[in-house]
């Protein structure tokens, strides 16, 4: 189950063939100064034919990100759905002699300036798997990763942190693999209403409850929950060799701790959001520190402190 998608430049078309597609990105802008000539012909044909459009930026990383960021976003007139995407690679002669913390703090600043400018809208990252595993370090991707395995099945990318695309061909264009079940799916999911907005039953929540209590992480610094999203991307880099059934019950966890959040959200108007936030920064402020403890029943309390001598 899946759909299927492309990445579009200057050199396709204006109108390349969309049988077999629900999707197509295209792309926009390269550092400063270039625009796809066809970006336009190329959009509308795409949504003439009720696909779902995204649209990319190529950087120049050496620039100023919040002026490449200006530059791509004053280019369209965005339209609810349209999905927002950072193409983060830099082999090109206008990044290699870039310092690779370079990128990665044009990569973060981007993504955030352009979340924080466009915030009804999906902003993430297309990255390879190079990059991703031995570039970046932070595991921030905005919204979503798109992630770029060539030569790999559709769907099959070789990574265990979450990702909503998979461009796994490039033959004779790049090709691309959404695990959502139907365009429709995507759609909703770019309009940013998806299923996980919808409230829980009383079961579901039970359900929720049950899967966090008997999965409990923390991070040793704080004291405070982890961002399961955050974790998995983590151990990706740092666990390869972890086992598929650990992987599987922090997968299981992180939808678990989700959805109750969402639900504490409508429910009592916490800003999870913020709370995320948070969570990340926490991270990332004591990230040597970071324990993460994964055990079958809860942590016992502290014995008492023992009473003062009279």
């Amino acid at each position: 189950m899946g759909i299927y998608g492309q990445d579009w430049a200057s050199y396709q078309s204006d109108e390349p063939s969309l049988a077999g597609l629900d999707f197509v990105f295209t792309k926009i802008t390269e550092g400063l100064g270039y625009t796809n000539p066809k970006w336009v012909r190329q959009r509308d044909h795409v949504k003439r034919h009720g696909l779902v459009w995204g649209a990319y930026h190529y950087p120049h990383m050496g620039n100023d990100p919040e002026r490449e960021a200006d530059f791509f976003l004053e280019q369209v007139a965005w339209q609810p759905g349209d999905i927002l995407v950072l193409d983060w690679e830099g082999y090109d002669n206008a990044n290699a002699n870039v310092s690779k913390a370079r990128q990665r703090a044009y990569k973060e600043d981007w993504l955030r300036y352009v979340k924080g400018r466009m915030p009804g809208h999906r902003v993430g990252m297309y990255c390879n798997a190079d990059y991703w595993r031995n570039v970046d370090t932070t595991s921030y991707c905005g919204d979503f990763l798109w992630i770029a395995t060539a030569g790999r099945n559709a769907g099959d990318p070789g990574i265990r942190a979450s990702w909503m695309f998979h461009q796994y061909d490039d033959n004779p264009v790049d090709q691309d693999y959404c695990p959502l079940p139907n365009r429709e799916e995507l759609r909703t999911w770019a309009l940013g209403t998806t299923e996980d907005d919808m409230p829980l039953s009383q079961a579901d929540l039970d359900a929720v409850a049950t899967a966090v209590w008997r999965h409990t992480e923390t991070n040793a610094a704080t004291g405070r929950p982890v961002d399961m999203g955050a974790v998995m991307a983590w151990m990706d880099k740092v666990h390869n060799n972890q086992t598929d059934a650990v992987t599987q019950q922090l997968a299981a966890t992180q939808a678990a701790v989700t959805a109750l959040a969402g639900q504490l959200g409508r429910q009592h108007g916490v800003d999870t959001d913020a709370v995320v936030a948070a969570v990340r920064q926490a991270i990332a402020d004591a990230v040597v520190s970071v324990d993460v403890r994964v055990t079958s029943t809860p942590s016992p309390a502290p014995a008492p402190a023992p009473a003062p001598s009279s």
